[in-house]
């Protein structure tokens, strides 16, 4: 028998059993980075937020592009690992931005799929490389424009890509699932956080 909250009581028991809890880890584990990364950021102004948020955005197609390119899920992990400390370790210096790095890095791994091949075939490495466009495009025209229309377009570039890790996350393909998942919840979390917080 159904309850007002739509699930019988048996299966409300069983979504909360260890087992079903431990399955959504990277779901608890994004949640925790975006409060941590909502409490570290404050009161940002718009400005600031579109462009820490829009400097980041090319790390996330680079990551599938990476990875795919790689021929291992189990290489997930690491790349992001690489891709953050990237992130991190530029802004130290002003010669170039991560934005700017990261979508050189990207062009390069095109390039190298387009000469080398690709282990997945060119199917999924024309759907990683539309995804790639798509996301530094969006991430470098929000940084170009005024931070006020810039914040809808990195906000765009976060949201679509959290649809793109669903998408992965439920074709199980090119990254590892729990990636998937973990990144899809933080990058809606960081669309939002774009939309109604800053």
């Amino acid at each position: 028998m159904s309850t007002a909250h739509g699930l019988r009581p048996e299966a409300r028991k069983r979504c909360l059993r260890p087992a079903a809890l431990k399955r959504r880890r990277p779901t608890a584990l994004a949640l925790a980075a975006a409060a941590l990364n909502l409490t570290a950021s404050g009161s940002e102004d718009v400005a600031d937020a579109v462009g820490g948020f829009g400097e980041v955005l090319p790390l996330l197609p680079l990551i599938y592009l990476t990875v795919h390119q790689l021929g291992t899920p189990r290489a997930t992990w690491p790349v992001l690992g690489a891709g953050l400390t990237v992130v991190f370790v530029l802004p130290l210096q002003s010669a170039v931005a991560p934005s700017t790095a990261l979508v050189a890095l990207a062009l390069v791994l095109l390039l190298w799929g387009v000469l080398r091949g690709t282990p997945h075939g060119p199917a999924t490495f024309g759907v990683q490389a539309t995804g790639a466009a798509v996301f530094c495009g969006l991430a470098l025209a929000g940084l170009a424009v005024d931070p006020d229309l810039g914040r809808y377009l990195v906000a765009t570039g976060w949201f679509l890509h959290g649809v793109w890790d669903f998408v992965h996350l439920w074709r199980d393909r090119v990254v590892a699932r729990t990636f998937a998942e973990w990144c899809g919840v933080v990058d809606v979390l960081v669309a939002a956080q774009l939309l109604v917080l800053v």
